[in-house]
Parts: C-alpha cells; structure tokens; sequence
C-alpha cells in the first residue's frame, strides 16, 4: 500500500497540511502516517547523558496521546478505520526525524505546512527547506495555511528543458494526477537570452509522448522577462491546485535562478501547495510507481 507521512507541529498552518494530507490519502487509497517529533529533556547537572526511563516512557506516552488527540478533533474519530497511524517520534533534529520516519515507512510523499511555528517554524522557508528537500528520499509537499483541499484537477509543472530529470518527475506526477483525473500543465518561461525557446517546447514536448503515458498533458511557453511574476499570474490564470518544481544545481545562471530563487518566492506566495523533488535522489524512488 502506498504510504504518505504528514509532520505536524499543531500550529494552524499545520492543520490545514493535515486535512490536505489526509484528502490526498483518500483518493490515492493510501495509508496516511502522521508524526511529531520530540526531543525529551537531558538530565542537568549529571554525567548521563541519556534521559530516566521513566522519563523517556512518559514523554512518549504525553507526546502520543497529544497528537492523537489533536488528529482526532482535526480529523474525526476511527482515525484506524481510515487508514490513519500516529506516532510521535524522538529526535533532536526535527529534519532528520521527518525524514527518517519517512524512508522506515517507505512513503514517496512528506507533507508539511508552510510557514510553521515552533519545533516545525521555517520549515518551508530558508535553510530548513533546503535541508528536508535535499534529504528526503521522496516528493515534498508544502501545503499553505489558506489553501483547502478540495480537488486537485490542475497540476503545473515548470520546466527548463532538462530532458531526462524533467520525463522522470512528470512520469512520477502522472500516477497522481491520474488518481484525480487531473491535467498536467508544461509551461516554461523563456527570456531573450534564451535561444529558439519554441523550437526546444516542441523537442521536449515529442520526448515527453514518447516517455509518458499519460493524456491529459498540456504544454505552453511565455516569453517573459520577469519570469517570476509571470509564472505567478499564469498559476492564477488556470487556476492552479498544485505547482510542482525540481530542485537541482546547475551552473546556468538562468537556471539556477529558476530553481531555487523562484521556488523560494513561490513559497512565500501562499495559496497554492508546492510539491518538490531532488533530482539527486531519483535513484531512491524506486517505490513511487503509482499507476
């Protein structure tokens, strides 16, 4: 069964992520794990360096019983009916927690809320991103407080013509944009110091058909300068569910401006979820066939 782990710090943002989290399970008919990480108090003053047991047992037993409680008035009650396991989980690093929960549960998706508060805060914004991002072995969705899971039914993906890693994250969306019956929208914004942009959509466009599987895909390139903000009204134009971006390090000036200053203005754009891969993991997403 596919498995989708949702980190909550019990903030507001983090709320909306899991009620988006748990509507995606649904119509993926996967198993939603949910999880909070921890860090139980050391013992001052002392040579251990390791907590009582007691303690220990008793922070698990109050962590636990909180985010059960708090899946349960977000949610609803027979949350184990529903395909739904809490746990909380014990980590000094609240990155390295979320994500080595997610490769234990082998989940091809981690969502989290952007712009959360205390032990999750910045985690979509700044370094801490980058850091999840670049561990995780697995597609990360950051959810906004103010979106609301409905239905997804218009995906877009935003490319810079990197064939073979671009195929690859398209091939993998396809599996959930086929369980909403959604459609993938290609689009690139191509600038005056780009050569033959038309000519390079329609090379991508006969690669992707050759590669992908999938119908309902459609391909479209604007000729922009301000390539933020015309990927901004064009989201709003279609009214975008989802944007899906690649994080990857290229040395193209162009390039790297797209993919990592344009996501992190994304990020704080705030109404429309953004979900991410690491192009130096595909090696590791061996489990995210989804079709």
């Amino acid at each position: 069964m596919k498995k989708i782990l949702c980190a909550t710090d019990y903030s507001s943002n983090s709320i909306t992520a899991l009620k988006y989290a748990y509507g995606i399970s649904k119509n993926l008919n996967a198993k939603l794990f949910v999880t909070h990480i921890f860090d139980y108090p050391t013992i001052l003053l002392t040579d251990v360096e390791e907590p009582f047991p007691d303690i220990e047992a008793d922070a698990y037993r109050e962590h636990n019983a909180k985010l059960k409680k708090f899946c349960s008035k977000h949610l609803g009650a027979n949350l184990g009916e529903r395909n739904v396991i809490m746990e909380a989980v014990e980590d000094k690093s609240v990155v390295n927690g979320i994500v080595s929960k997610a490769d234990e549960i082998r989940a091809f998706m981690i969502v989290v809320g952007m712009k959360g508060s205390n032990l999750l805060k910045d985690l979509i914004m700044g370094n801490t991103t980058k850091k999840l991002i670049d561990k995780a072995h697995c597609l990360v969705l950051a959810v906004p407080e103010y979106a609301s899971y409905e239905q997804i039914n218009t995906i877009v993906y935003a490319t810079d013509y990197e064939a073979d890693a671009d195929i690859e994250v398209i091939q993998k969306i396809a599996g959930i944009a086929q369980a909403f019956d959604a459609t993938i929208h290609v689009v690139h914004i191509s600038t005056k110091k780009e050569y033959a942009g038309e000519s390079q959509m329609a090379w991508f466009k006969a690669m992707l058909k050759e590669k992908v599987d999938y119908e309902k895909i459609t391909f479209e390139i604007i000729f922009s300068e301000a390539i933020y903000e015309s990927l901004r009204i064009y989201l709003g134009d279609i009214g975008a569910d989802l944007v899906v971006m690649l994080e990857r390090e290229k040395r193209g000036i162009l390039r790297k401006w797209f993919h990592q200053d344009l996501v992190k203005k994304l990020e704080g754009y705030g109404r429309i979820p953004l979900m991410s891969f690491n192009e130096n993991n595909f090696g590791m997403f061996h489990f995210l066939n989804l079709k």
